[in-house]
């Protein structure tokens, strides 16, 4: 059982790194790669306070398709190149925006959201699809959290068949 009061006087660099010790820990105890990516996202939406949707996108021909998540409803597909999730597969590049009404194209899944950071998914070379998290601060990511969720990606793709999701 999990409980985050132990993480609440923690600054954002000691949760962004216990949050990858976690998440280490959740990939090394199961075997089922939708279950560890469920509980992924659980993860995330845990240790990084200040949000208000966080979840995976998976490629499937030429859109992402919605997977597992925390937050309110969401889009179910997009295409690439649409809004920051098809920007960032598209271009295979981490989007940080700051202001997502000033996003060309933004999709608005959840009016609430108001930053976005969204980091593609690639295992050798191939594209599995993005993480996406969303706020309603505006200017709420910054690179220390890039820095952190990329490894959460990496440990990610050391541990998880894609092909199974």
């Amino acid at each position: 059982m999990f409980n985050n009061e132990s993480i609440n006087n923690m600054s954002e660099e000691e949760k962004l790194k216990f949050m990858n010790v976690f998440l280490n820990g959740q990939l090394d105890s199961e075997d089922d790669d939708l279950a560890n990516i469920s509980n992924s996202a659980a993860i995330i939406n845990a240790f990084v306070n200040r949000i208000n949707w966080v979840g995976f996108y998976f490629l499937r021909g030429d859109e992402l398709v919605l997977g597992p998540f925390q937050g309110l409803p969401a889009c179910n597909r997009i295409k690439i190149g649409s809004g920051v999730c098809g920007t960032a597969i598209e271009t295979s590049q981490i989007q940080l925006v700051p202001d997502v009404h000033e996003f060309p194209n933004h999709i608005a899944c959840d009016s609430a959201s108001n930053s976005e950071l969204v980091i593609p998914i690639i295992k050798d070379e191939i594209k599995i699809g993005v993480l996406d998290i969303d706020s309603p601060e505006k200017n709420r990511f910054s690179q220390l959290h890039i820095d952190y969720l990329v490894k959460f990606i990496d440990l990610l793709n050391k541990k998880i068949n894609w092909n199974n999701i």
